[in-house]
């Protein structure tokens, strides 16, 4: 199936700026991945010493493996790229356009562990207006992948420069990572903050200001 034009922009876009999750090209399917990652995790948990044949441990190589490719690692493939309401700005609006408290989690590329947190974004209408779903939808799509809180949040500012056509935008990602508060040195309640800005949030403080303390 080939890719809609919005992911082969928003790809396009991330690549010429080096933010695309590193990757390399696989040629099975996903029913061929499953069945392939349902062997290693039964692999992983037999060498740990669980007893597979036990009714609670039988089907979980299976669970994970459907897990991993259906849904928290989902964003890997382009061809669940939401689907973008785009639309021309005839009305001519120009004031900010502001979603806050987007619920996303994601997931640590370093443990494998669960990143879970809320992003803010905004821009200022240029040329086009965005469905307000979908900027929920394209901040999920960036997180159902193994992450760095960094890099997401770049993402998701690319993807959006890119869709709206505008570098007036800006994006805060706020999380917790349970790498941090399930093992090492396990502390429960830090929390990692990361922004970025573009256009007139970067070089006008006033705008700035406005989105980063409304």
């Amino acid at each position: 199936m080939a890719l809609s034009e919005a992911a082969k922009t928003v790809q396009a876009a991330l690549l010429a700026k080096g933010l695309e999750t590193p990757m390399v090209p696989c040629k099975l399917s996903n029913d061929e991945r499953k069945l392939q990652i349902e062997g290693h995790i039964r692999d992983i948990l037999q060498l740990m010493s669980l007893d597979l044949t036990d009714d609670s441990l039988a089907d979980t190589p299976k669970r994970i493996a459907k897990m991993y490719v259906d849904e928290i690692f989902s964003g890997l493939d382009y061809q669940n790229f939401p689907k973008i309401t785009v639309i021309d700005n005839k009305m001519g609006f120009d004031e900010m356009v502001r979603v806050q408290d987007i619920s996303l989690t994601s997931t640590c590329e370093h443990h494998l562990v669960t990143i879970d947190g809320t992003a803010t974004i905004a821009y200022l209408p240029c040329k086009k207006i965005i469905g307000l779903s979908k900027i929920n939808r394209i901040v999920r799509f960036f997180s159902q992948r193994p992450q760095v809180q960094e890099r997401l949040t770049q993402q998701v500012l690319v993807a959006l420069q890119a869709l709206l056509e505008t570098k007036d935008v800006a994006v805060k990602i706020d999380a917790v990572h349970y790498c941090v508060k399930a093992r090492g040195v396990m502390d429960s309640t830090s929390s990692t903050t990361t922004t970025a800005l573009g256009g007139i949030f970067k070089s006008n403080p006033a705008t700035r200001a406005e989105f980063l303390h409304p």
